[in-house]
């Protein structure tokens, strides 16, 4: 777990998320329940949409 959104987000930068997801995800909520949340409903929505995980 990360101890800032900002940490976060540049993790997930670095694991080669787009700006808009990683911004998504890292705003999603200061606990990392709230950003787990926000992943589950982005992994539902690709796979809705017919894409692959990266």
């Amino acid at each position: 777990m990360y101890r800032s959104r900002f940490s976060t987000y540049r993790a997930l930068r670095r694991q080669g998320a787009s700006k808009s997801k990683a911004a998504r995800i890292a705003n999603a909520g200061m606990l990392r329940s709230g950003r787990h949340r926000m992943a589950v409903k982005a992994e539902r929505t690709r796979q809705a949409r017919g894409r692959r995980n990266r």
